[in-house]
């Protein structure tokens, strides 16, 4: 039965993995095709958010539930790579990471300070819980994903440490643009893995 119940919940999460940043990209893209005004040198893609009109709700509810989806992803990789201290502190920074995603979507930029900290709070989580993959994955000799996760986390934090030291841009909707496409590419595959894994044991 634990089995069982094990195999639904890989399936369940690998499914909403690759839900998350599908949905949450196609809300997103949505929201930009509404509102001809944006700039991605000048703008913050937290600045759809506040835009009256269908562009707020699109940004927002996009935001929310891609956390959710992505929660529930999160749930899933205790079991997958919960095993080693490592694996268990990264999803749970995962999780958290998923949560305050939520947040950034019910707490619009109006709401300050708490809409600054959870999108701070989001970028600094995504990379991190990353990073504790990669020792995950190394404990178990899953190199080659050990290789692939420290090089998605490296992207996700690359562009906002040259944006700290050379300020490319006076908006940050490209660093968050490249940060998320790091963690959508990391999650997608994560999700095949869970769900192979997943079909793997049902044919045992």
């Amino acid at each position: 039965m634990p089995k069982l119940r094990n195999k639904a919940r890989l399936r369940i999460s690998g499914a909403s993995g690759v839900l998350a940043p599908t949905l949450t990209f196609a809300f997103i893209l949505s929201a930009l095709a509404s509102y001809s005004k944006f700039s991605w040198v000048h703008n913050a893609l937290s600045d759809l958010g506040v835009v009256s009109g269908v562009t707020s709700v699109l940004f927002n509810f996009g935001l929310i539930i891609g956390g959710v989806l992505c929660f529930i992803f999160a749930t899933g990789l205790f079991p997958f790579l919960g095993v080693r201290a490592a694996g268990r502190a990264g999803a749970v920074a995962m999780a958290l990471a998923s949560l305050v995603l939520v947040a950034i979507g019910v707490f619009p930029e109006t709401v300050e300070p708490v809409h600054y900290v959870v999108s701070l709070a989001f970028f600094v989580l995504l990379p991190v819980s990353m990073l504790l993959f990669v020792g995950a994955f190394w404990l178990i000799d899953r190199v080659r994903m050990a290789v692939f996760t420290f090089i998605v986390a490296f992207l996700a934090a690359a562009p906002w440490v040259l944006l700290f030291l050379a300020s490319y841009v006076s908006g940050v909707a490209i660093p968050e643009l490249v940060s998320g496409l790091a963690g959508a590419a990391w999650a997608m595959v994560l999700s095949g893995n869970m769900l192979k894994q997943a079909s793997r044991s049902q044919n045992l």
